[in-house]
């Protein structure tokens, strides 16, 4: 079977059930594992090159690129359209038999209607599946769907196993601690939740996620909410960023007078995370992320 995959999570998930040489096609976005890097790459970013940062390299500094990037997205979205380019001729020419993609969000990947016309223009009538995964257990179930998809259902349960063991282990080891109230921004201007699967990775990592919204989209958020909810921990993690434009998103946030009122910004209990690596993919990394968040808010005793 020949895979192309239009969502970085998906990659990783082929990947964890050893399919990566069956993988002929994957995304710009697609760099992890590091064999992915080698794929051939079938979209691009529609950004203007001023708003787009470069994973692995520090973001020139730029006050308001958050703000940019939001009114940007926004429009495009608004006027139906991609913030992604599809090469539908590469895709012709890799002959995919399965095409992974989603339906989820129109800022986190290239558009389903452009996937399903330029599928439409192939040979061979390859099967196109959408990925929704809202919680954990929906990125699990992912997992068995690709397996099952692919002629591979008996790798599902080995691939899982250690993911599920370290889930009821970090449990364990959080469930008699207290739970400080702990908010996660996807976006810093304007600000917005944590939605899908982050909060329920906040309650198990030891923590109280705040103005979240569980298995639903990230919403925008007032920043008199933010003040009244005076959260013990943040943690910034700009959706489909890397570590260091999560750093230039704190930087932003801290000429905000409202944001130095918080307490865990007096406290200096405020955490840069790779949004794009660990928070907002939906693949095998979210334990990891659930570890790391447990760090970040427990420290020595997870």
């Amino acid at each position: 079977m020949r895979i192309v995959s239009l969502l970085p999570s998906a990659t990783e998930i082929c990947y964890s059930l050893g399919l990566g040489e069956q993988l002929v096609g994957v995304t710009h976005e697609c760099d992890f594992p590091p064999e992915a890097l080698s794929k051939p790459k079938l979209t691009r970013s529609m950004l203007p090159e001023s708003l787009q940062t470069h994973p692995g390299t520090n973001p020139s500094p730029n006050p308001g690129r958050s703000a940019a990037i939001d009114r940007h997205v926004r429009a495009n979205v608004h006027q139906g359209s991609s913030l992604y380019a599809l090469d539908s001729e590469l895709l012709e020419q890799l002959a995919p038999d399965l095409i992974i993609t989603q339906e989820l969000c129109a800022v986190c990947a290239v558009s389903y209607e452009i996937v399903a016309g330029a599928a439409k223009r192939l040979r061979g009538d390859p099967r196109i599946i959408s990925l929704e995964p809202a919680s954990l257990d929906d990125v699990f179930d992912t997992i068995v769907t690709i397996a099952e998809l692919t002629g591979i259902p008996e790798r599902a349960p080995q691939a899982l196993e250690p993911l599920r063991s370290r889930v009821t282990a970090l449990s364990e080891r959080t469930k008699s601690l207290s739970r400080p109230k702990t908010l996660l921004l996807e976006w810093a201007d304007p600000p917005m939740s944590a939605g899908h699967w982050i909060p329920e990775l906040i309650e198990l990592a030891g923590g109280e996620p705040v103005l979240a919204n569980a298995l639903g989209n990230s919403q925008k958020l007032d920043w008199s909410a933010i003040a009244q909810a005076d959260p013990d921990v943040i943690f910034v993690a700009p959706c489909g960023y890397d570590l260091p434009a999560a750093r230039e998103a704190i930087r932003e946030l801290d000429v905000n007078p409202a944001w130095r009122t918080l307490r865990a910004v007096r406290e200096r209990r405020v955490f840069a995370i790779d949004g794009n690596a660990y928070i907002s993919r939906p693949g095998p990394r979210l334990v990891d992320s659930a570890e790391i968040l447990s760090r970040a808010l427990h420290g020595a005793a997870v």
